[in-house]
Formats: C-alpha cells, structure tokens, sequence
C-alpha cells in the first residue's frame, strides 16, 4: 500500500518500531483523516490489499468479541460449577 511506504520512510528513523510507537502513529494519522480520505485510500488497494484489510478488520473483530465473551463467562460462572480436586 503506497501510504503505508510512505509513512514508513517518513518514520523509519524517528521511532522504534515497536507496538507502542506504531498504535500511537496509526491513531494519530486516522484522526486526522476524513471520511473522504479513507474512502479514497480503499479506492486505491489493488484486490489483495483490499482482502488482507478486511480480512485483518474481521479477524481482530472477531477475536475481540470471542474474548469479550470468554471474560464474560468467567465473570458470571458459578463457584459449584468449578472442580476443586
């Protein structure tokens, strides 16, 4: 993706690259956008890149509310349910 290279050079030699730097990169850069910009930047993935967007959308989505759940059932179990051997 043409952005993603041109933000990487922009940024490769002022941060670390770690999880932290890059979060804290991307948020900024998305609050700083419209609706129009991001719709133009979709407009602009070739097919693959369209799939691994959504494909990471749906994936991070979905292990989110999997683990909402989890936490949820763990919260609300029962103590008679656990096994205590």
């Amino acid at each position: 993706m043409k952005l993603i290279d041109e933000i990487f050079e922009f940024y490769r030699d002022k941060l670390t690259g770690d999880d932290e730097d890059i979060d804290m990169l991307a948020f900024a850069l998305l609050e700083e956008m419209t609706y129009d910009d991001l719709m133009n930047i979709i407009k602009d993935l070739d097919k693959q890149e369209l799939y691994d967007l959504i494909g990471l959308y749906m994936i991070e989505t979905l292990k989110g509310k999997f683990a909402q759940e989890s936490y949820g059932q763990q919260r609300t179990s029962s103590p008679h349910s656990r096994n205590l051997h």
